[in-house]
């Protein structure tokens, strides 16, 4: 299973560089139209996103015992999003041995 999440996180982050890599130089982030930002789809969706961030968040703070580390990926999550997030997954599983159970990449470690 651990080779499996390492798979599909490093997809994830590849394909979140990828796609906001194109999208930067397609079009800078400030130069969005005010149509799009103001739309309600947008703004639903951004609220959809970010809650989801936090979520993944509540979990991150619950194994992580160093406030430093807490602050700094909340800070990288709400920044930077699925790339963070894809980050911390893959340090995390990572650090565990292939043969590692599910239980030992979601609860805390002693």
């Amino acid at each position: 299973m651990i080779w499996f999440l390492r798979l599909a996180f490093l997809f994830v982050l590849v394909t979140m560089l990828c796609a906001t890599s194109w999208a930067s130089y397609a079009c800078a982030l400030w130069k969005t139209p005010q149509a799009l930002v103001t739309h309600p789809w947008f703004i639903a969706t951004l609220f959809d996103c970010y809650f989801g961030f936090l979520t993944f968040y509540v979990w991150l703070a619950y194994k992580e015992t160093s406030w430093f580390a807490r602050v700094a990926w909340l800070i990288a999550i709400l920044a930077l999003g699925n790339i963070a997030m894809s980050l911390y997954m893959l340090i995390t599983l990572f650090k565990l041995p292939s043969d590692a159970q599910i239980a030992q990449v979601l609860l805390r470690q002693k």
